[in-house]
């Protein structure tokens, strides 16, 4: 999976390092405020593509004494980072331009450039889109957009597919405010332009921040498998009742599973050591991101369950 997320964002970085130059270098030279924008938004995404690279390889560091479950949750954090710096750097920036443009408005004084630059950026966000949807449509499988997004446990991937998706809407709102303020001679729609991609910003940041904060908190695992570890214990005979299965995932490759169990009272010790052993492994075969499995021995009526029928 991680690999699938790195191709996505090695696409984005190099295709929005190109572009930023470029809209830089055309706001200077235009003075289009919604250019000026645009210019900001593709810096930012560059900038955050490679704190989600840090990320991943941050997350793949190995368990040690003072992180035994390991930095999976890096890439968690970073991403909430990703979605605050577009927020802030992006978002805000893209506003204020707009707002200082709507009282102090500047002559564009070359849309030929402008809209070469936007036609260009076009082309490669559109391919970074493009590789990004790929490999998230790979990564979801059978699952729809909204719950490969809700409830997917790997975010970097829809961090980028929404990053370029504002990007192009971005590009193509700036295409609009320069194409009537070519046709009206009014300042205006540059400047609302601009606001407009600050506002697509903003509501971005704000739903990624969702995202990556309910997995940063901690999500449980799928319920096809916590149902799955379920169904195989209910199903050994060594097993009264299945008091919990509780899952955490620490990282999108590697979940904690507690399990609170009530073993039949004729088993000795030794069946009991001998059972939870056996056990384990069984329950990790169930999914291989099921790392590690703590099994607890307790009876049903002092955890609240009820004994399997």
């Amino acid at each position: 999976m991680a690999g699938s997320s790195k191709k996505a964002i090695y696409a984005a970085l190099v295709g929005n390092s190109l572009i930023a130059v470029t809209k830089f270098a055309a706001a200077v030279y235009t003075g289009s405020a919604a250019m000026m924008s645009e210019g900001i938004h593709s810096l930012v995404d560059t900038g955050n593509h490679v704190l989600l690279l840090w990320g991943i390889r941050q997350s793949a560091k190995q368990a040690s004494a003072e992180f035994p479950f390991g930095h999976g949750k890096e890439i968690y954090f970073w991403c909430f980072v990703v979605s605050m710096l577009i927020f802030a750097l992006g978002g805000t920036v893209s506003i204020y331009k707009g707002w200082q443009h709507l009282g102090h408005p500047t002559e564009i004084s070359n849309f030929a450039i402008n809209y070469v630059v936007l036609g260009l950026a076009l082309v490669f966000e559109g391919f970074a889109l493009w590789v990004a949807f790929k490999e998230f449509n790979r990564s979801r499988g059978e699952q729809g957009i909204y719950d490969a997004i809700t409830k997917g446990k790997d975010p970097t991937l829809f961090v980028v597919v929404f990053e370029d998706s504002a990007a192009l809407l971005g590009l193509l709102i700036a295409l609009a405010g320069i194409a009537f303020y070519q046709l009206t001679g009014n300042s205006v729609f540059d400047a609302i332009a601009s606001i407009a991609i600050g506002v697509v910003l903003v509501l971005t940041a704000v739903a990624l921040a969702i995202e990556s904060k309910s997995l940063l908190i901690g999500e449980s695992a799928e319920p096809e498998i916590v149902g799955a570890v379920r169904r195989l214990l209910n199903n050994d005979e060594r097993i009264l009742a299945v008091n919990e299965v509780a899952t955490l995932h620490m990282g999108p490759d590697f979940i904690v599973t507690m399990i609170s169990v009530d073993f039949a009272d004729s088993l000795s010790a030794e069946h009991v050591e001998a059972a939870v052993t056996e056990l384990t492994r069984v329950v990790k075969s169930v999914d291989s991101r099921l790392q590690r499995v703590f099994i607890e021995a307790e009876r049903s009526e002092d955890h609240g369950g009820r004994k399997k029928t």
